[in-house]
């Protein structure tokens, strides 16, 4: 089947026909939020019922509680009762990402919507979940935008959003059917960035106990059967301080090969700085940082043989000091010395008079180290989930639909 035909590529079993064309004003009831005269900012409270505008679900989701959100008295909420999220509705951004809406849950029932915000309230024979993914998807988006109008911040109204084409199955099951598959696949992805959130959380309270304050020469918490104080070290001391070298990228590959075997970081924030596959290696074990552009002052530390370009000064010890921990510490101090004159740089020279306080015990380091790697491939493993399990929505999106 193909969307010639009007029907999807891919379909739940037990399902034919072909899907009818509509305009959203046909099947949903599109109202925009209250005028700005009829609520200003300082009509806000501390503690009340909470109002959402675009900047809310940029996301594509909804906050599920009403911290951080604008929140208006008792008075103006019973005033403006006209203006009330129910469940199943669904919101778009009338300026700026116009593209993205979100749907209204159970969190948000209740909640009001501001004037910078369209409301969508299907018919009973539409399933609202459906049609919150129907308009998530690519057709529908660029539908969107290439009705805005304004230059410098896209901007729609009820009457643009109204006259976007969407595709509906006749049957409100099959609606029901697609909508819950894409719920369920959003909770996955959800719990996936939870658990990937908590993680980055946990390894920064790690690092704020793990290493020493400024002043101090012992961490707040400690592995058991490691004392004394930690020392003060410039850069210099501890290390040879180098650089990378030039390499063009046409030399490069995108993938390991028993050819090309080594890989090559640069400056690039994607894949941790991975730019692709080479020949040959310069350096093996050794700490990298970013010497100049936007990312200046970045620290990684590289495990293995490895290539680096000149847009990454290296750090190489024969001490055993080349590992993740000095790594990390290194990583909250050089971007203080990140100059800012033109183009950031944190040049050789400067990187080799930084002073950090480290573990005079090699040990030490290492078993800090080895639980540092441990949280960082429990990130990477859900990164990589989590860009899995998007990558299925969006295929999925333009397979499910016509």
């Amino acid at each position: 089947m193909s969307a010639e035909n009007n029907v999807p590529a891919i379909r739940f079993e037990g399902f034919s026909g072909e899907w009818e064309d509509n305009v959203l004003g046909s099947i949903a009831d599109v109202k925009t939020g209250p005028f700005g005269s009829t609520l200003h900012a300082e009509d806000y409270v501390e503690d009340g019922e909470p109002i959402i505008t675009t900047e809310h679900f940029k996301s594509g989701a909804l906050p599920k509680n009403k911290v951080g959100i604008p929140q208006v008295s008792d008075d103006d909420y019973l005033r403006l009762k006209s203006y009330l999220l129910q469940l199943g509705d669904i919101v778009f951004s009338r300026v700026g990402s116009v593209d993205i809406n979100a749907h209204v849950t159970m969190f948000q029932n209740g909640w009001l919507f501001s004037g910078r915000v369209l409301r969508v309230r299907t018919s009973d024979s539409i399933d609202s979940e459906f049609l919150h993914y129907e308009l998530s998807t690519e057709r529908v988006k660029k539908s969107v935008v290439s009705r805005a109008v304004g230059q410098t911040m896209p901007s729609i109204n009820t009457e643009i959003l109204k006259i976007t084409p969407v595709n509906v199955p006749v049957d409100v099951k099959e609606q029901a059917k697609i909508g819950n598959y894409f719920q369920q696949l959003d909770t996955l992805i959800a719990q996936h960035q939870k658990k990937h959130d908590k993680l980055l959380n946990l390894k920064k309270a790690l690092l704020e106990k793990m290493f020493t304050k400024q002043g101090a020469t012992e961490p707040a918490i400690r592995f058991a059967g490691f004392s004394g104080e930690w020392e003060e070290k410039a850069i210099k001391v501890m290390f040879k301080v180098t650089r990378g070298d030039v390499l063009a990228a046409t030399e490069t590959s995108n993938s390991k090969t028993t050819e090309k075997p080594y890989p090559v970081y640069s400056s690039q924030t994607k894949n941790d700085g991975l730019m692709g596959y080479y020949k040959d290696f310069l350096f093996e074990n050794a700490i990298t940082w970013t010497t100049d552009g936007a990312n200046a002052g970045t620290v990684n530390f590289r495990k293995g043989k490895f290539y680096s370009t000149n847009v990454n000064g290296v750090l190489l010890s024969d001490k055993g000091y080349a590992n993740k921990t000095i790594a990390e510490i290194l990583n909250l101090t050089a971007w203080k010395h990140v100059s800012h004159v033109g183009n950031p740089k944190l040049m050789n020279n400067v990187m080799s008079e930084i002073k950090i306080t480290t573990p005079s015990d090699i040990e030490e380091q290492n078993t800090i180290a080895k639980l540092l790697d441990c949280l960082d491939a429990s990130v990477i493993q859900h990164q990589a989930q989590l860009k899995k399990l998007n990558n299925i929505k969006q295929a999925c999106l333009e397979k499910m639909f016509v």
